[in-house]
């Protein structure tokens, strides 16, 4: 038997409901802050994450899933969804648009060839939200803000904000001094890859998950004292708006996230719980990503969560999300020849609206009960029998058990009020 890849997961027919109600939610919530959907392509040319999102990370050094196509190009399925919506911003001119720009993407798949291990998967689908042209620190504190309504609406409501600022070129380097000065009597115990990190790039040790280096790291001098007048005017702001949204938040200078765009503002939202600690989703600025991908020098800031990490955490905390009924109504035909008006009427009732169907495989009329049963059918309507001499159609109740004949051409009016009472 062909199984699916390692690190992928089927969303199953009875299971997608889980996945629409999330969406729907995140669509409602973008659309609060005026954000539009964005869909990039699921591949796209490497260069744009070499450039993008650093070929010092551990995404482009050890994620990527990358290949030649048959014309010789360089290709790679998406590891993060910022750097293609940068791409489309370019590509599409919206930077001419009235600023600032707002973007969201959803059921975004993302592939990262990482170790498969719970709630994280080498397939995943991701919702973002991209703000472009906007400088202000009300931007940053704006996506926290709804991110957190969001999933309090989910049910996801015992969360931590943790919010950093790492800087920007001017004063960054400063820093990259600071850091390097502290790790270089202490290479030692460094991993292989930081050690090669050191002098391109000292930030991502910060990032690193090995055990040593993490050890290394917690007596590392802190980023924060190091920013320009800007950057520190710009995370007093953020906490100032953070405040006054009554947001609780932690400052955690260790916080730089694996991406090398980022700027200023680095966050992440913290679960409490079975999984204490671990980050459910995080986000940031990315002022000089625009430009870094030729485009126009333009602000940004952003974030993704995964889907399937959302729905791990509501099975964890048990919270059950609304699932909707496969189909309301259900048309029984009770001899063969019944069929063809049972078909008809099923059909109208789609037209209104309703969520009908019939039987397709030749069951018998108490087979066909008995399917009804299963589907938590609201309203039987039988074909057939005497009534069909009498030109009228049978309807049941499903949950009450109260039966009433009505006229054939009154069946879709009163299946409408039944399903409304």
């Amino acid at each position: 038997m062909i199984q699916a890849p390692k690190g992928t997961k089927d969303c199953l027919p009875q299971d997608s409901y889980r996945f629409q109600y999330v969406e729907s939610i995140m669509r409602k919530h973008a659309a609060l802050s005026g954000y539009r959907e964005v869909r990039t392509p699921v591949f796209e040319h490497t260069e744009l994450f070499l450039r993008g999102v650093g070929d010092t990370t551990d995404i482009v050094q050890k994620e990527m899933y990358t290949f030649n196509d048959k014309g010789g190009r360089s290709i790679t399925l998406k590891p993060e969804g910022t750097a293609g919506a940068v791409r489309a911003l370019i590509e599409g001119k919206l930077y001419a648009q009235a600023q600032p720009v707002k973007m969201y993407y959803i059921n975004n798949p993302i592939f990262r060839y990482e170790n498969p291990q719970h709630g994280r998967l080498r397939e995943h689908h991701q919702f973002g939200m991209e703000c472009f042209g906007a400088r202000e620190p009300s931007a940053d504190a704006e996506l926290i803000a709804g991110l957190l309504n969001m999933l309090a609406e989910l049910g996801l409501d015992d969360l931590t904000v943790n919010i950093n600022s790492i800087g920007c070129p001017q004063c960054r380097p400063v820093y990259h001094q600071r850091l390097r000065e502290y790790l270089a009597g202490q290479m030692d115990q460094l991993c292989d890859n930081c050690r090669e990190r050191f002098d391109r790039n000292p930030l991502r040790v910060l990032d690193c998950k090995e055990t040593g280096c993490k050890r290394v790291v917690k007596n590392a001098p802190v980023i924060l004292d190091t920013l320009c007048g800007e950057c520190a005017g710009h995370f007093e702001g953020l906490k100032g708006l953070l405040d006054a949204a009554k947001v609780s938040y932690q400052i955690d200078p260790l916080i730089v996230r694996g991406l090398d765009y980022y700027t200023k503002t680095v966050f992440e939202i913290i679960m409490h719980g079975q999984r204490e600690g671990l980050a459910l989703c995080g986000g940031g600025r990315y002022d000089g990503l625009v430009e870094q991908l030729d485009g126009p020098p333009l602000a940004g800031v952003g974030f993704g969560i995964g889907i399937e990490r959302i729905l791990m955490e509501l099975d964890t905390k048990g919270i059950a999300l609304p699932q909707p009924p496969l189909y309301h109504a259900y048309v029984a035909n009770i001899a063969p020849d019944d069929f063809v008006r049972a078909f008809e009427l099923v059909l109208a009732l789609r037209g209104r609206g309703i969520q009908a169907d019939c039987d397709h495989t030749g069951r018998n009329l108490r087979a066909q009960f008995k399917y009804a049963n299963k589907l938590g059918i609201r309203v039987m309507a039988i074909v057939g029998g005497e009534e069909r001499e009498r030109g009228n159609i049978k309807l049941r109740d499903m949950q009450t058990g109260e039966e009433k004949e009505v006229p054939a051409q009154n069946a879709l009016e009163t299946i409408e009020n039944m399903l409304k009472g």
